[in-house]
Parts: structure tokens; sequence; C-alpha cells
């Protein structure tokens, strides 16, 4: 009689449900593994003893992967407490006006905010807002000057008429003295308005908009 079994979970994964399955499967792998171990002990032929060589690279093999999922169970809760802490600190951001780069614009109390570089070889730039529906609300040019400007948008279309707070999308582009178009960098100013934890990440919430930290540019809004 002759038995091998494979450790198969040394891809645990860092999350705790997934840490805890892995212990498992682990622990009756094990269990198997020395169940047939001692079936083998008390059959095997005394003239052709089982191989000590091939036992120990069995248990060998159960310690490692006992140790990866050890290793992830403390990595995943050191993420965990990470994110606790990320939530906290973002906390002092809830009311404050920020600068964020996306292509979105999250309309607050009536005012949004897109901020623009200042004057390269685009000369003026052209901002456009769109609703949920893709559908052009209001179009806008402006001036770039020699520094950084800031264009308020307050809410009203092409009509006149205000629009409700939400998010819309937002376009800009930049213009030359001959009218030629080339991207323009730009970004948005916004209110925090809470924070969560999503995806395994901790977001900041604009309203009904949700960004990441790594979509942050300035925290000196106004």
């Amino acid at each position: 009689m002759s038995t091998t079994i494979s450790a198969t979970t040394a891809n645990a994964t860092t999350g705790s449900t997934a840490t805890g399955a892995s212990g498992t499967r682990l622990s009756g792998d094990l269990d198997t593994f020395l169940k047939l171990l001692t079936t083998q002990l008390q059959n095997q032929d005394p003239t052709s003893p089982m191989d000590a060589d091939q036992l120990t690279q069995q248990l060998v093999q159960f310690s490692t992967v006992e140790q990866q999922i050890n290793t992830n169970a403390t990595l995943g809760q050191l993420l965990a407490l990470q994110q606790a802490s990320q939530l906290g600190e973002a906390a002092a951001l809830v009311g404050r006006r920020v600068a964020v780069e996306t292509d979105r614009l999250p309309l607050q109390s009536r005012e949004a905010e897109v901020n623009l570089p200042a004057a390269g070889t685009a000369r003026t730039a052209r901002i456009e807002v769109r609703d949920a529906n893709n559908l052009l609300v209001r179009t806008a040019e402006v001036e770039l000057k020699p520094e950084a400007t800031r264009w308020t948008w307050d809410g009203k279309d092409q009509r006149g008429e205000q629009r409700p707070d939400g998010t819309y999308r937002v376009s800009v582009s930049g213009r030359t003295a001959d009218g030629t178009a080339e991207p323009l960098a730009h970004s948005v100013t916004a209110k925090v308005t809470g924070a969560v934890r999503e995806g395994g990440s901790v977001m900041l919430r604009f309203g009904g908009l949700t960004l990441g930290y790594d979509a942050l540019r300035d925290l000196n809004g106004s």
C-alpha cells in the first residue's frame, strides 16, 4: 500500500474567510494523511518498509502550508487595521473641499468647480458638462491665464434652467491660438461628504460620487 497526499492550500488568500477555509482543508488533509499513514505502517511489508524520506517530505509540506496560512491570516489582520485607521483619518476630511482628478463633476448646493492649468500652447479651454444620459447640459469657453484658474458652474443649463444637485460628467479640452484642439489636464474641487470601506479600500464620498485616495490632488480647496 502506497499513499501520497499533496498539500494543495499553499495559495490561501489574505481574506479571513479564505484563510479559515484553507486552515480547515489543511486540517482535513493532515487527518486523512495520518490515518492512511497509520494503516500503511500496520500493513507494510517488513522486507520493504516505508521510505522515511517520503514521510518526512509529506510532513514538511503540511508544516510549510500551515505557516503560509498563519502568515496570510496575520497580513489580513494588519490590512484590516490599516483600513480602519484610514477610515478614521478620512473623518478629518469630511466637510472640507478638496481637489480630485476625475471626469465627474459633483454639483453640490448649486455649485461645481473645475480647476484649469496655466496657459501654455493652449490659450483657452472648452468645458462641456453632460448629464447621466450623456446629454449636453452646459458648455463654456474659458480664457486661460498665466496662473492656474477655476471655472465655477452654478448648475444652470444652456437655457438658464436650474439643474438638480448630483453627479455630472465633465470634459475639458484646450484650444491653441489657431483654434486647434489639444488635451488639457484638469481637476475638480468638491466637498467631502463621507468615507466608506469598499472593495478592500477606503473611499471618499462627494455626494453621489465615490473616489479613492489616489484621486486626491490638493487638500487646500477653499
